[in-house]
């Protein structure tokens, strides 16, 4: 009885995984079908203040699992929201940023900010904490700005900055620790943050009351004092304030 040889059976390449979809013809549930899922805003959050590499992204998302987060960004950079590049020498380091369509989240970052800061109490034990983390509420209290500029923002938890009018135009809207040659510093607390970025009252009145402190000359300074003045110097970060 001869014996018959099996033949190898030829491979078939790799169907790539179809996402979930909620398969609904509304604009909502398309929405949801590219940013639903959990981690993938909070990974917006983060590359909103610009291009960040992968370990940065790691670092500053406490929580997430090194394979959930690659799979994120595989799906951000297959849906049109982000992209992965190469920084020229000496960085030589892959970097991901939002593409315009990924930046064109961010009203939708500030409002979803502004709905759930009510729910920010007092903070738990086990509550991470960035001082980047309160740029989107304080973005809500400074739109509407007439001077363009960059505002240096200092926390008991660290230093961000913000750009206003011009120069935020089509680029990051704000930026991760202290900025190199701002045009005025605000010198605050979270809770002070959050109180403006609720509505709860004007960044004019907060310091008024003495919750915020503007420094720097200019008018940018100015109008973020509401037109009060002394004028106090911009100090470099750490640096006591008077």
């Amino acid at each position: 009885m001869s014996r018959l040889r099996r033949m190898p059976r030829q491979q078939q390449p790799a169907r790539p995984a179809r996402r979930r979809s909620y398969d609904q013809f509304c604009a909502t549930a398309r929405a949801l079908d590219s940013v639903g899922d959990r981690w993938t805003l909070l990974i917006v959050r983060e590359l909103l203040a610009g291009p960040r590499r992968y370990t940065d992204l790691h670092a500053d998302l406490p929580g997430v699992s090194t394979d959930v987060l690659a799979s994120r960004l595989k799906d951000m950079e297959q849906g049109g929201l982000a992209v992965r590049r190469r920084l020229p020498p000496p960085a030589a380091a892959a970097v991901y940023e939002l593409t315009e369509h990924g930046r064109g989240l961010l009203p939708v970052l500030t409002a979803l900010a502004a709905w759930g800061a009510p729910g920010l109490g007092e903070r738990r034990p086990t509550d991470a904490v960035r001082a980047h983390w309160f740029a989107l509420p304080l973005l809500r209290a400074l739109d509407g700005l007439t001077h363009s500029g960059v505002i240096e923002v200092r926390l008991p938890e660290g230093e961000f900055h913000i750009r206003t009018g011009a120069e935020a135009t089509g680029g990051a809207a704000y930026g991760y620790g202290p900025a190199g040659h701002p045009d005025a510093c605000l010198v605050l607390d979270a809770d002070a943050v959050l109180a403006v970025g609720r509505g709860g009252s004007t960044l004019a009145e907060a310091v008024k009351e003495g919750r915020v402190e503007v420094l720097g000359e200019g008018a940018l300074a100015d109008e973020l004092r509401g037109g009060q003045s002394p004028r106090p110097r911009l100090l470099p970060p750490n640096s006591p304030v008077a």
